[in-house]
């Protein structure tokens, strides 16, 4: 294929949603005809563009127009592997997105205002996973936390809403110095913003053991702003109170803007892989979060904020899965989440109607440590197998093999339930079942998705002693929290344990800290609810009720 016909088609997509965001200027109001009709053909575009794009990678491989700019910087769009898979998703969640958006606020009398909103912001994302260029790549990243802004600030009205978004602003604008920076010791150090030259250049210093300053401390603000853009533990809790805004937002940011920093550190592993520091600090920090944020997701009663929770760790483990250097395994996370997530959200209204239809029983718990430690067993022998066969070498391979440690860890969660519990053979049977799934199913997609874009990053590494320790860490800790999970039906009635729930429900005060850093509880028309049976998580009356409830129970 023509290589300016390729380009101009995949930039059809973004430039089509701008058009529709320019458009609804003219017409903001209610059921706005022209803009529904002009967002739903961007959306179509957008998966056209996607199919050609992909189509002209397999054929040609990497693809990069000429650069629009001056001095090395400004536009260019590039066109491989990571790019595609990226733009790809993006289209088909925005189609959805914008489907739903359709029904979803018909009626609502600033609908055409929403509908243009969203456009821009699905364009500034596409512009992000498409940049090859440092100008492009840095101005995308804060088109994208402008464009979210003021979708989470839709019903301004709101003051949880703004509560919300004066947090992720000032988070988002961290980021984006983090960000600049990074870009100008790139090019300081090699004269251009071309992402291709700064790619060899960088493997160049690699290879010659030659790494500078520039180099070393660019990965550092790369993960920083990484981090800053993933709502990363201490500066997360924005994620979990952005419930104010119409669902589909909800929706675009977990299933996609969200995913910002974990690409961008896929899209820059070559400078991560010369940085020594970088994974060190992105094992410890994504790690950590990881860790946090799942236990208490497991505490949440609403389901959205549980939903919130979820998307900070499956961030944190993405980037802990980036620090281990495995950049397609963390690809693959990434995409799988991306569409799980946003599923989990358009369908987070009905979710109760299907609880209420499921009319099946749960099996009683034991807690017999002999039965949990068959599962174990079982779970490490199910990935056995499948390592044996694939080849895995837990002594080459040792990152990978962490990966796999933790898919045993969910594989025997699934067990101990099967296990340790009054169900029926019938019970082992699924379990067994799922568990080779679930097996056969990571190995095969980290094969493809190895495959894929082995061209586009860089060969998996040994690691360094400081970070063998650091994941050993981690890794301990994930096993730690797996069981105290499976012991928790057992443990519920304990008040030691409830009082830890408790705590862990509310983060451990650290959104409530951050509210008073930042005079968040301030803002005007916001205030803590006195009398509500469902106090904002994080907050200290929510500490106080949850407190006067345990001793009621108690009693």
């Amino acid at each position: 294929m023509n290589l300016n016909f390729v380009i101009s088609i995949v930039l059809l997509s973004p430039l089509a949603f701008i058009v529709t965001a320019i458009t609804s200027w003219f017409q903001p109001g209610l059921r706005p005809k022209l803009i529904k009709n002009l967002g739903i053909s961007s959306a179509v575009i957008s998966m056209i563009s996607a199919l050609i794009g992909g189509l002209a990678v397999i054929q040609n491989g990497s693809l990069e127009s000429a650069t629009i700019g001056l001095e090395g910087i400004g536009l260019s769009i590039r066109l491989d592997s990571v790019s595609i898979l990226m733009f790809s998703m993006i289209s088909i969640i925005g189609f959805v997105v914008v489907k739903f958006s359709l029904n979803y606020l018909d009626g609502d009398h600033r609908q055409g205002r929403f509908i243009g909103r969203l456009a821009a912001t699905i364009a500034s994302v596409q512009f992000l996973v498409l940049a090859g260029n440092l100008g492009i790549l840095l101005f995308s990243w804060i088109l994208t936390s402008i464009s979210l802004h003021r979708l989470l600030v839709f019903y301004h009205e709101r003051p949880g809403a703004v509560v919300a978004a004066r947090k992720k602003y000032i988070m988002a604008r961290f980021g984006d110095v983090s960000l600049l920076i990074a870009s100008l010791l790139l090019y300081i150090q090699f004269g251009t913003g071309n992402l291709e030259t700064i790619f060899s250049g960088t493997t160049e210093l690699i290879s010659a053991g030659t790494v500078t300053a520039q180099v070393e401390i660019a990965g550092l603000f790369l993960v920083l702003a990484a981090l800053f853009k993933s709502a990363q533990f201490p500066t997360h809790g924005w994620l979990i109170e952005v419930m104010e805004t119409p669902t589909p937002v909800s929706a675009l940011l977990h299933a996609g803007l969200l995913n910002a920093g974990p690409f961008l550190l896929i899209r820059m592993a070559f400078v991560m892989e010369a940085s020594s520091y970088a994974s060190v600090v992105i094992i410890a920090i994504g790690g950590f979060t990881a860790l946090f944020a799942s236990l208490a997701f497991l505490t949440q009663t609403s389901v959205k904020t549980a939903l919130g929770y979820s998307s900070v760790a499956h961030m944190g483990f993405s980037l802990f899965v980036c620090g281990l250097g495995v950049y397609h395994a963390a690809m693959l996370h990434l995409m799988a989440h991306s569409f799980y997530k946003a599923h989990s959200f358009l369908s987070s209204g009905s979710i109760i109607d299907r609880l209420r239809a499921t009319k099946v029983a749960n099996a009683q718990r034991i807690g017999s440590p002999f039965r949990i430690l068959l599962g174990f067993i079982f779970a490490s022998a199910i990935y056995s197998g499948f390592a044996v066969i694939w080849g895995i070498d837990p002594v080459e391979e040792v990152a990978l093999f962490a990966i796999g440690a933790i898919i045993v860890m969910g594989l025997t969660t699934l067990f101990a339930s099967a296990f340790d519990s009054n169900g029926s053979i019938r019970l082992l049977i699924r379990a067994s079942f799922m568990a080779i799934i679930v097996a056969a199913s990571f190995f095969a997609l980290e094969t493809g998705a190895h495959f894929l874009l082995e061209t586009q990053i860089p060969e998996m590494l040994g690691l360094s002693m400081t970070e063998k320790i650091l994941t050993g860490i981690v890794l301990t800790a994930f096993a730690a929290v797996v069981l105290l999970q499976i012991l928790a039906p057992v443990l519920n009635s304990n008040p030691t344990f409830m009082k830890f729930a408790i705590h862990l429900r509310n983060g451990f005060y650290a959104n409530a800290i951050f509210d008073r850093l930042i005079g968040a509880l301030r803002v005007q028309g916001y205030q803590e609810p006195v009398d509500s049976t469902e106090p904002i998580a994080g907050s200290a009356h929510q500490a106080s009720y949850d407190f006067q409830k345990l001793e009621k129970q108690n009693a």
